[in-house]
């Protein structure tokens, strides 16, 4: 039998949130050492929104859940970092949407190739069924807690 001592007494809702941060955690030096910089968790946040297709600022700060001077803020970080960009909305050149760039796409794309990598390293230190009933529960609890539509949607947000 294994013991784990790594934290006795951790929540179900604290160990998912922990594990998920060191995964990410994990991903971001993986990302680095590959010459994408210095990845923030927030860069994926607002890509998730991007991503699906061009949008504004203001629909941005919408979709996130916060000030449009916040998502400003965050767009001009990815702007200066060479991830996205603003072009002329077609048919109204007073709205700027935005776009990712070849740059952000390489990335997501790195970073899509590194989950499944990481999967593939727990699959051989825990065994395939093991992370498929990580995987089952975790995806249960999303929905139970009705954020599943969230996720579905790309609109997943930081707890309040």
């Amino acid at each position: 039998m294994v013991v784990d001592n790594t934290a006795p007494g951790l929540d179900l809702s604290l160990a998912a949130l922990f594990a998920g941060w060191t995964m990410t955690d994990e991903l971001g030096r993986r990302l680095a050492a590959r010459g994408f910089g210095e990845p923030r968790f927030n860069d994926g946040v607002v890509f998730q929104h991007v991503l699906a297709a061009p949008l504004s600022i203001s629909a941005l700060a919408e979709r996130m859940g916060v000030t449009q001077q916040a998502a400003s803020k965050a767009v001009a970080d990815l702007e200066r970092r060479g991830l996205l960009r603003r072009e002329p909305a077609p048919g109204d050149a007073r709205t700027r949407l935005l776009h990712l760039t070849e740059q952000a796409r390489n990335a997501i794309e790195e970073t899509r190739a590194l989950r499944k990598s990481l999967e593939r390293e727990l699959i051989d230190e825990f065994g395939a069924a093991r992370v498929a009933d990580a995987r089952a529960l975790l995806t249960a609890i999303i929905g139970r807690f009705g954020g599943d539509e969230a996720v579905r949607n790309r609109r997943v947000r930081p707890p309040r």
